[in-house]
């Protein structure tokens, strides 16, 4: 029976693949070098890894009468991480070199990489990217610009840090190479990478070192072999994936799939009736999107409602960065079908960004952090908004911008990390503009609280940040700097958004409950303490707030938690609104936001909105208490505190979604009978017209292809001559009144001058026909119209039509 394996000072593994004519220069310089240096280096052996060779590479080495240079052969050619885990498994070296059998780089650089290790370092790595380092003979041009994307790509998604990861010259301690060359799975040239990721996630020191280079006729690597890198380092992404996290995110798509589950079944014939007018209002967004996508037009203006002024797209946040790469499927399936989609995938994306951010900064057990992100992307407000407004759940950019801030702070990578930032910024600002700006105050919160309770870290850190933050400003500013000037001073563009004095919350709304709440929802409590049911912005419900505030007691002494406190706090009170009652009493008090009320973009923000920021505050919050409570040992304390947490989250599960059938669309917009009615140049007129209140002729307009335009409409627009933001079209005196009478069903007396005011109104719309669908009061709307227009209208495939034109309608085609 054989004795243990006798350890060696040096192994040197040189892979090799039907390498007959390159071998043997290689082996006879190694060899040589090693054995004039033997006072240096100590015992040695050579491995020639032999993957599958059809030549005399084996040959060549089994001739060779010198015991310290050994083969060892795969049965098959499988690759290079195949031939490399063969060759170290077989070492016995106190340290390992890898060496590729053309040594383009010379074994004489051997001693640059010795000494990174006596310094300190688990791996020595040879690297062609860093300053000192000498190529002598390049590669083809092409070749290096693919391994120069090659190693952006890997420094992004594996190994952060390393600029050259392919150079084949690496040394490592032994024992650590084994352990790391065993625990690969990688078959091809992609090992590198994996090798050195197993060190990167051990926490084991990597050195990269300048070394000489030269580029070696013959090499085995051809352009294909990059992209099965690529795949390779796809699948080994894939592979370092923890089944927690793929539970996770599949648990929140579950959960949006569930509060959506009313819609998403069939999107085209469901309406979400807690979206008042707004669900018809986005599919509108999409559609005219896609619609300008296909027709490569302007993507910032229609003139397709508010006819014939025309709608300020920019300024109406149709989420460019959403509806635009949505542009096809809504060309393929239908706004309806993009809208649906968009809002559940966006909202289970939310809440995965939130997870990653909080695995990453806050805790790392898993189930702590769900439990956090959980709360932050469904939290009652964003339910309430998930109804009707996909710029406030879809927030996957904000975590990712929150964490690129956090490492502005770090200092040690400000340029790349302050330019990645200002894209981000740029793409949140297609996204929405408003949730950017809460998110901007929290931020500020947070860091000014973090700062006065870490004035170290606060030393450190707000010079690189200032730094990151300007060069993200100049990154964000010339990519939006065109759109937003539409926005602010284009067609039809306008001041500000009134929202009347109201809009801020009731202190009581943040201890109460939602109307969603499945278990303590109470519809008429929260619509009293609320704008509408896509608008209550707050009702975290007492006994979370309750939890929050034992949290803070506990957990006081973490500056963490006492800027987490503080940003909750603040933000609470903030959208509280410029001034508010105290509950049961007759006393007004200014709040806070009464010194931004007034202040640019502040002014057109529903201040109500602020306690937004609460949710991932306190999804934080009760991710360290979790975190905490499974650290403790005490049985009882774990009882109680998840107890409490359980029931502070309990009464905010929220009921699916309230979903309807949808009224169907007149057969007059689908089967193409209104072109028979509207010529170029001209509006069709549905009456009353479209509107805030009731915007289904949308819809209408949807369901024909937007083949025509519509006055009035659903959207933000300029009114008199301040500009003043307004919803809806601009009305006129033939608008107003046949809205009254859609509502009251009471017709006024129609003479002349009513008849005079109607046709400058019908001129002014550039009206072709008038139409009017079935609808409540639609026998008064009928007569109104017909004492306006002088004659009845006539009833075509399910409306009542009143053609404008002189001669007879006109043939279609």
């Amino acid at each position: 029976m054989s004795g243990p394996a006798e350890v060696v000072d040096l192994s040197v593994i040189i892979p090799a693949y039907n390498e007959e004519r390159r071998l043997g220069p290689t082996l006879d310089a190694v060899t040589r070098y090693l054995s004039q240096n033997e006072g240096r280096w100590g015992t040695w052996e050579v491995v020639v890894a032999d993957d599958g060779s059809s030549d005399g590479t084996g040959d060549l080495v089994t001739e060779r009468e010198d015991p310290r240079v050994r083969l060892v052969a795969g049965p098959r050619n499988r690759g290079k991480g195949s031939a490399l885990r063969l060759g170290v498994a077989a070492s016995r070296g106190r340290r390992v070199l890898v060496t590729d059998a053309d040594l383009a780089a010379p074994i004489e650089e051997l001693e640059k990489l010795d000494k990174a290790l006596c310094e300190g370092n688990s791996a020595a790595i040879g690297s062609r990217s860093v300053p000192g380092a000498t190529i002598e003979d390049r590669q083809h041009r092409l070749r290096e610009l693919l391994g120069r994307a090659g190693n952006v790509l890997i420094r992004r998604t594996a190994v952060p840090g390393i600029r050259d990861t392919q150079c084949g010259f690496k040394l490592f301690e032994g024992d650590l190479a084994r352990e790391a060359f065993a625990d690969s799975r990688l078959n091809g040239w992609g090992i590198d990478v994996e090798v050195l990721r197993h060190f990167h996630r051990a926490g084991r020191q990597i050195a990269e070192v300048p070394v000489r280079w030269s580029h070696q006729p013959g090499s085995k690597v051809r352009s294909l072999d990059y992209l099965r890198v690529l795949a390779e380092l796809t699948l080994l992404r894939a592979r370092a994936v923890r089944p927690a996290d793929v539970l996770a995110v599949t648990l929140f798509l579950l959960m949006s799939a569930a509060l959506y589950s009313g819609r998403l079944t069939d999107p085209g014939h469901r309406y979400l009736p807690d979206s008042l007018q707004d669900q018809n209002q986005w599919e509108w967004f999409f559609a005219v999107t896609a619609d300008n996508v296909a027709h490569l037009r302007n993507p910032l203006f229609t003139d397709l409602q508010g006819f014939p002024d025309g709608v300020n797209l920019m300024a109406n946040t149709v989420m460019l960065g959403l509806s635009v790469p949505f542009a096809p499927l809504t060309l393929l399936a239908g706004p309806a079908v993009s809208l649906s989609v968009a809002m559940a995938l966006g909202l289970a994306a939310t809440a995965a960004a939130w997870y990653w951010l909080i695995v990453k900064r806050v805790v790392r057990r898993r189930a702590a952090a769900f439990t956090g992100a959980a709360l932050a992307a469904f939290a009652p407000p964003m339910v309430s908004h998930a109804n009707a407004h996909p710029n406030f759940v879809i927030l996957f950019m904000i975590p990712l911008i929150v964490d690129r801030a956090l490492r502005l702070c770090a200092g040690t990578r400000v340029v790349r990390d302050g330019i990645v930032l200002g894209l981000m910024a740029a793409y949140q600002v297609f996204l929405g503009e408003e949730p950017l700006l809460l998110a901007s105050i929290g931020m500020v919160l947070f860091a000014g609280a973090y700062g006065v309770a870490r004035r170290d870290v606060t030393r450190a850190a707000w010079r690189p940040l200032l730094k990151g933050l300007g060069i993200g400003a100049a990154v964000c500013l010339p990519l939006v700097a065109l759109p937003l000037a539409w926005q602010f001073a284009g067609p039809q563009s306008y001041q500000s958004v009134l929202h009347g004095d109201n809009a801020g919350n009731s202190p009581l709304a943040l201890l109460s409950f939602a109307e969603r709440s499945l278990i303590w929802g109470d519809a008429a409590r929260a619509n009293a303490l609320s704008l509408n049911p896509t608008e209550q912005n707050a009702f975290y419900g007492w006994p979370l707030v309750a939890v929050a505030l034992a949290i803070v007691v506990r957990l006081w002494e973490q500056a963490l938690v006492k800027a987490l406190a503080f940003t909750a706090v603040a933000a609470a009170v903030l959208s509280l609104g410029p001034k508010f009652r105290i509950p049961m009493t007759d006393q007004v008090y200014p709040g806070p936001w009464a010194l931004l009320a007034h202040k640019p973009l502040f002014e057109s923000v529903i201040e109500g909105r602020v306690a937004m920021i609460c949710a991932p505050v306190l999804g934080m919050l009760l991710a360290l208490a979790v975190d905490k409570l499974a650290a403790t040992r005490s049985p009882g304390t774990q009882y109680i505190g998840l107890l409490g947490v359980c029931l502070a989250l309990l009464p905010l599960i929220p009921a699916p979604l309230k979903a309807v059938d949808r009224a169907g669309t007149p057969a007059f917009f689908t089967d193409g009978a209104w072109k028979r009615y509207v010529g170029d140049g001209e509006s069709l007129v549905t009456v009353p017209l479209p509107d805030p209140g009731n915007a289904e002729a949308l819809h209408w307009q949807t369901e024909a292809g937007l083949g025509f335009r519509l006055p009035g409409g659903y959207f933000n627009g300029p009114y008199g001559d301040d500009r003043i933001g307004i919803y809806g079209a601009v009305p006129r005196y033939t608008s107003n009144m046949l809205r009254e009478v859609r509502y009251t069903g009471v017709v006024p007396a129609i003479g002349k001058n009513w008849r005079a005011q109607a046709r400058r109104d019908f001129a002014f719309w550039k009206a072709g026909v008038l139409v009017v669908a079935p609808q409540q009061h639609d026998g008064a709307l009928r007569k109104a119209v017909t004492e306006l227009v002088g004659r009845e209208g006539k009833w075509v495939d399910g409306v009542w039509v009143w053609d404008l034109h002189d001669a007879h309608p006109r043939e279609a085609g």
